[in-house]
């Protein structure tokens, strides 16, 4: 999977705040830069986040918009919060900086999953199976990559944590990955994670004929608080990783996450059935 070394998730959003902004003016990108005194390039730069402001640079450009007070000072904050690093940059070279700050952010994660246990979810040797089957022949990456999925995996053990709602395609918990005893010690993890204050875990069950989201890849939506953080969905796709931020598609995203919910097993009954597979796999291991 290609790591994605682009914008942030706020650098993004400072950016498309200030572009709306400029469009609210009703002020085109050359008389902006006009009234700035910079080249039409600079301006379009911070605007698409390919070049990041500094926050004299934020400050002038809001003297020209005349912005309220407030959303001038939350725009400010935002400026400091893109030049700041967080602590994923200590994996900058096997994570995913964007990924790892709107995780690090949500108020709330919500994940559909159809392939693989969520990353935040997976036990030490079940990652390593994946990661060994991606880097077979790289035990450094295996084990720099393994460092960089428990550092994010701790991060949900802070007080201030976001709420976890995972839905998962039960097929997942039956894919033998590693092996019985593997899967066994995955599962048990599983029942464990569910008993947390803010962690749901939802199986969407094999018996289905049909459910919502058949066919379609596995989807993250990060909800926020914060008026300048748009809720963002995150898709998996054979090219990368996608972000969106449109409203109206995100909103699709949420929605059809919603259907999928219609579909899944309670808590109580999802955790029952982590149990029992888990005694299917553990027969195996003693077989």
């Amino acid at each position: 999977m290609p790591i994605d070394h682009g914008p942030t998730a706020r650098h993004r959003r400072l950016a498309a705040e200030l572009r709306r902004l400029r469009e609210e003016a009703r002020l085109t990108p050359e008389a902006t830069s006009g009234l700035l005194g910079w080249s039409r390039p600079k301006l379009v730069r911070i605007e698409t986040a390919k070049g990041r402001p500094t926050v004299a640079d934020v400050e002038r450009i809001l003297d020209v918009y005349g912005t309220d007070y407030a959303t001038r000072a939350a725009l400010l904050q935002l400026t400091r919060d893109i030049r700041t690093r967080g602590w994923w940059a200590a994996f900058g070279d096997v994570l995913a900086g964007g990924y790892a700050e709107l995780e690090d952010a949500a108020n709330r994660i919500r994940t559909w999953q159809t392939e693989v246990v969520p990353g935040l979810l997976q036990t030490l040797d079940y990652a390593r199976v994946l990661i060994a089957g991606e880097f077979p022949d790289d035990t450094e990456e295996i084990d720099r990559r393994l460092q960089a999925r428990m550092a994010r995996r701790a991060r949900f053990a802070r007080t201030d944590a976001p709420e976890l709602d995972f839905l998962v395609a039960e097929e997942v918990l039956r894919r033998p990955v590693g092996g019985p005893a593997v899967m066994a010690s995955q599962l048990t993890a599983l029942i464990e994670a569910a008993a947390q204050p803010s962690v749901a875990i939802r199986i969407v069950p094999m018996t289905h004929e049909y459910r919502p989201g058949l066919g379609e890849g596995s989807v993250d939506i990060f909800e926020f608080s914060a008026p300048l953080e748009l809720d963002t969905a995150h898709v998996e796709t054979m090219g990368g990783s996608m972000y969106i931020e449109d409203i109206a598609q995100v909103r699709r995203c949420s929605s059809m996450l919603d259907r999928i919910a219609d579909a899944a097993l309670s808590q109580e009954d999802s955790v029952a059935l982590f149990a029992a597979i888990r005694e299917e796999f553990r027969a195996h291991v003693h077989a």
